[in-house]
């Protein structure tokens, strides 16, 4: 099987050797070039051809936007990863680039003129992300088509919607979250794989498209009706019973699944504070985090909705819980939401009706 052809394009001497080093040092993985410049890279693509690209977003003369909106020209599907820093403005230009069309990014490392450090953080985030991205190049094991059997559910009314994502997370959730109606009755918790600062700019990006009110989680924040809280990056957050109130709480215990925040922390906390009451959501990313919570979910009687393959940017999370049998339904990204809302007056009004029969 042929090696994944990668461009590096950086302006930076030191990243552009760091990277060539360490990815060549894979075998599954072939540089092809290392381009210094936004305009050198649009040259060398038509002639090298590569299967994915990674591009630094700060660059002068032609920066990382403009770069990109110049390789879309040339492929709407060449896999793109973009190099941020780790700052205010690198989340935010971040997530405009990931709006324009970046499939996925990194953050480079604090200190650039650490090689070790470089080479440690490429050697966790980036290698994955590149084999991930370029599925046809590598042998993933592919989960079995499942039939989702119907399950009988108890005539309780659904109280909160946990929603779980990764890679190509952030335009899911601007395509997702502006489709709930201002009146949607229940709170929506999100865990997204980012960075601290960037989970922040994306609450407040969600925010501006959204009827409903996104912020980034803080503790002890109670959950009430038209509120999205997104956890913040580097904490877990959970949702746990306070009296008559359920509130956020945040902690920094150890990773799960190798993240931090985690998917499969929510739904735990989730799964034991709603138990029937609750509706999860699983949506494009790598890795397998959220399965195990989305079985704690359902065995406390809750229902579980997935992305489906077709719509996502990578089927390891959403596909994990389809693997593991513990997925209600399938749905496209464009027929989420109205799923949701269905299944959350469904069983509120299923509920009303039952209480109302119990009454006469």
């Amino acid at each position: 099987m042929p090696p994944i052809r990668v461009l590096i394009v950086d302006d930076s001497v030191v990243i552009r050797q760091v990277l060539s080093e360490l990815l060549r040092s894979d075998p599954e993985i072939e540089i092809v070039g290392a381009a210094p410049s936004g305009s050198v890279a649009l040259s060398l693509i038509p002639q090298l051809k590569p299967d994915l690209v990674t591009l630094d977003l700060e660059m002068p003369g032609m920066d990382g936007l403009e770069t990109l909106a110049g390789i879309r020209k040339l492929s709407a599907k060449l896999p793109v990863i973009m190099f941020s820093t780790f700052t205010e403005r690198g989340a935010a230009v971040t997530l405009e680039a990931l709006a324009r069309g970046a499939t996925d990014y990194i953050t480079k490392p604090t200190h650039a003129g650490n090689t070790e450090s470089a080479r440690q953080r490429v050697r966790e985030e980036l290698i994955p992300k590149i084999k991930s991205l370029c599925t046809s190049h590598v042998s993933l094991p592919r989960p079995l088509p499942v039939t989702t059997i119907a399950r009988a559910r108890a005539r309780v009314p659904i109280d909160i919607v946990a929603i779980g994502t990764s890679t190509g997370g952030p335009n899911a959730l601007a395509d997702l979250i502006p489709q709930f109606p201002a009146t949607f009755p229940v709170p929506i918790v999100i865990v997204q794989h980012m960075p601290p600062m960037f989970t922040r700019q994306l609450a407040e990006r969600l925010n501006a498209l959204s009827p409903l009110l996104v912020q980034e989680a803080q503790e002890g924040k109670k959950l009430v009706t038209g509120q999205v809280w997104i956890a913040p990056g580097d904490y877990h957050m959970t949702v746990a019973r306070r009296a008559s109130d359920v509130v956020l709480t945040m902690n920094q215990r150890s990773p799960e699944q190798a993240c931090r925040p985690s998917v499969d922390v929510l739904f735990w906390s989730v799964a034991e504070t709603f138990g029937a009451h609750a509706l999860a959501v699983v949506l494009t990313g790598m890795g397998a985090d959220g399965t195990r919570g989305a079985e704690a979910i359902r065995e406390a009687g809750g229902e579980v909705i997935v992305q489906d393959e077709a719509t996502s940017v990578i089927w390891g999370m959403p596909g994990s819980v389809v693997a593991a049998g513990q997925a209600d339904r399938i749905c496209p990204l464009d027929g989420i939401a109205s799923e949701v809302v269905r299944r959350v007056s469904a069983s509120r009004q299923l509920a009303n009706s039952s209480w109302a029969a119990v009454a006469r």
